[in-house]
C-alpha cells in the first residue's frame, strides 16, 4: 500500500497540483508582507479580520492533524463511538464564538492587549509580572509538545506521499511554514487557514462518500461491519471513562491561545455570531467526514498491516490514493499536508508572541523603550528559532499524534480555560485566583496523566479543568474576604 500511495503522487499531473498547493501559502505570505507593519498586525492581523476568515481560521487551527489523521485513525480502530470525540468541542466552540469571543474581543481592545498574557496582566494590574511569567512557562511546556506533534504528523504524511525520510520531510515542512510566517505573520496564517479549511472540507466529504459508494451503499456497509465486528456501529461500545473523556475534549477549547486569538482579531465583536454559524457548520462536516473515512476504511482495508507503515492514522492517504484521480489526489494530499501545518503555524505564532513580547519585551526589557522595528525583528527571529526547535523535537515524538495532541490540549485547556472563563464572567475573580488556576491546572493535568489516567480511564483534562476552576473560585473568595477585612 505504501508503494501505491507514492506511485500515485509520482504521476506528473498529481505532483504538479501537489507542489502548487504547497507553494500557495508562500504566495499568500508574500502578499501579507506589505500589510504587516507592527506587532498588532503581526500577531492579530491589525484586528481587521472578517467573520468568514475568523471562523475558518479558528476551525483549521484547532483541528488539522488531530482530525485528519488522528480521528480517522481512531474511528478505524474503535468505530462509530469515535463520534463522542467531536460532540464536546463542537458545542463548546459554538458557545465560544458567540459569548466568550465577543467579551474577550471587546476587553482586549479596551486594554490594548495583543497576546493572551497581555490580557491577564492588564486585567488584574499585575505589576509583579507573575501572571505573565507563569503563562510563558506553561505555554513553553505544552505548546512545544503540541507543535512537535503537528510537525511529526506533517512529516509522516509527506514522507508517506513522497517516499522521503522523516528528517528530510521535517526540514521541508519547517522551511515551508517559516517562510510565509516570517513574511506575513497572523494575516498570512489566517488566510492560508481559509484555503486549507476549504480543501479539508472537500476531501473529508468527497472521500467517505466515494468509499461508501465503492462498498455498495450503507446497507452493504452495515452488513459487512456486523460480520467483521458487531460492536463497531455501537456508539456506547467504549467504556464510560473513555466516553466522558472524549466528550470532555471540548473543555480544552477556551484555553487554547492559538484558537482564542482568532476572536481577538475580528474587526467587530458583534460579527462573531456570524463566525459562530460558519465555524459550527464546518466543525460538524469535518468531524463527521473524518469518522466516515475511518469507518469505510475498515471495510475497504480491513487488515491494518496493509496500511502505510501499518499505521491506522494513514487511512486517509491510503483511501485517497486508491479512489481519486491523480490531479484530485495531488490537490487533497497537498491540502491535507498544509492543513496539518495550519495548526503548527498558529501555535508557532503563539510561541513567538510569548517569548518575543511576553518574555523579552514585557519581562526582560520591561523598563526599556524598544523601537517597533526592533520588536518586529525579534518576533521574526524568535519565530525562526522556535520552528527549528519544534522540528528537532518532532523527530523524537514517538507517540501517536492523537494522544500527544490530547495531552498538550489538556494542559493548555486546564491551565488557561478556567482562568479565561472566570476572568470574563465573574467579577469576583482575583489575580491570586488566576495564578492559582494556571498552576493547579498544569500540575493536576500532568499528575493525573502520570498516576491516575490508567487506573481511572478519565482524560486528564476533565479533573484538571474543574479542579482549576474550583480553586480559582475559592482562592478569589478568600482573597476578597481578606481584603474586605483589611479595609474594615
Amino acid at each position: 500500500m505504501t508503494e501505491s500511495v507514492y506511485d500515485k503522487l509520482s504521476n506528473p499531473l498529481a505532483m504538479t497540483v501537489f507542489v502548487i498547493t504547497l507553494m500557495l501559502p508562500v504566495a499568500v505570505g508574500l502578499l501579507s508582507w506589505f500589510r504587516t507593519r507592527n506587532q498588532t498586525d503581526f500577531y492579530l492581523g491589525g484586528r481587521s479580520m472578517c467573520p468568514f476568515v475568523v471562523a475558518l481560521s479558528a476551525v483549521a487551527s484547532g483541528r488539522s492533524s488531530w482530525l485528519v489523521l488522528g480521528l480517522s485513525g481512531i474511528a478505524y480502530i474503535i468505530g462509530i463511538s469515535a463520534i463522542w470525540a467531536i460532540i464536546g468541542y463542537i458545542l463548546v466552540e459554538a458557545w465560544q464564538f458567540i459569548y466568550l469571543g465577543r467579551k474577550l474581543r471587546s476587553e482586549t481592545q479596551n486594554l490594548e492587549s495583543i497576546t493572551f498574557l497581555d490580557y491577564f496582566e492588564s486585567k488584574y494590574s499585575d505589576t509583579s509580572g507573575m501572571l505573565r511569567l507563569t503563562g510563558v512557562i506553561i505555554i513553553g511546556v505544552f505548546m512545544t509538545a503540541y507543535v512537535a506533534a503537528q510537525f511529526n504528523a506533517g512529516a509522516k504524511s509527506l514522507s508517506t506521499a513522497l517516499d522521503l525520510s522523516l528528517p528530510a520531510s521535517l526540514v521541508f515542512s519547517g522551511l515551508l511554514v517559516l517562510t510565509y510566517m516570517i513574511m506575513g505573520g497572523f494575516t498570512a496564517v489566517a488566510y492560508n487557514d481559509v484555503i486549507r479549511a476549504i480543501i479539508m472540507l472537500i476531501g473529508l466529504i468527497v472521500l467517505p462518500i466515494t468509499a461508501l459508494i465503492k462498498i455498495g451503499g450503507w446497507g452493504v456497509f452495515s452488513e459487512m461491519i456486523h460480520v467483521l465486528e458487531p460492536a463497531y456501529l455501537d456508539p456506547y461500545s467504549i467504556g464510560l471513562g473513555a466516553l466522558v473523556g472524549f466528550v470532555g475534549i471540548g473543555l480544552g477549547s477556551p484555553g487554547q491561545p492559538h484558537i482564542v486569538v482568532r476572536y481577538m482579531s475580528i474587526k467587530n465583536p458583534r460579527l462573531l455570531v456570524r463566525s459562530g454559524i460558519y465555524g459550527t457548520l464546518w466543525n460538524i462536516l469535518l468531524g463527521l467526514g473524518a469518522i466516515g473515512i475511518g469507518l469505510t476504511g475498515r471495510i475497504l482495508i480491513p487488515d491494518m498491516d496493509n496500511l502505510p507503515g501499518k499505521d491506522p492514522e494513514m487511512i486517509y492517504l491510503a483511501l485517497s490514493s486508491e479512489y481519486f484521480s491523480p490531479a484530485f489526489y495531488g490537490l487533497l494530499v497537498g491540502g491535507i499536508f498544509a492543513a496539518i501545518l495550519s495548526t503548527a503555524d498558529s501555535q508557532l505564532l503563539v510561541v513567538a508572541s510569548t517569548f518575543s513580547r511576553d518574555l523579552y519585551e514585557k519581562i526582560i526589557c520591561r523598563h526599556k523603550i524598544i523601537h517597533e522595528r526592533r520588536n518586529m525583528m525579534v518576533s521574526r527571529l524568535v519565530l525562526l528559532i522556535s520552528g527549528i526547535v519544534a522540528a528537532i523535537m518532532a523527530y523524537y515524538a514517538q507517540e501517536m499524534v492523537f494522544w500527544l495532541v490530547l495531552f498538550a490540549w489538556a494542559g493548555l485547556g486546564a491551565a488557561f480555560g478556567p482562568a479565561l472563563i472566570m476572568s470574563l464572567f465573574w467579577k469576583g475573580t482575583t489575580k491570586l485566583g488566576i495564578l492559582t488556576g494556571m498552576i493547579s491546572g498544569t500540575l493536576i493535568t500532568i499528575g493525573w496523566r502520570l498516576w491516575m489516567k490508567e487506573s481511572t480511564g478519565i482524560y486528564e483534562l476533565i479533573p484538571g479543568f474543574f479542579l482549576s476552576m474550583i480553586l480559582i473560585y475559592l482562592v478569589s473568595k478568600f482573597a476578597n474576604s481578606k481584603n474586605n477585612q483589611m479595609s474594615d
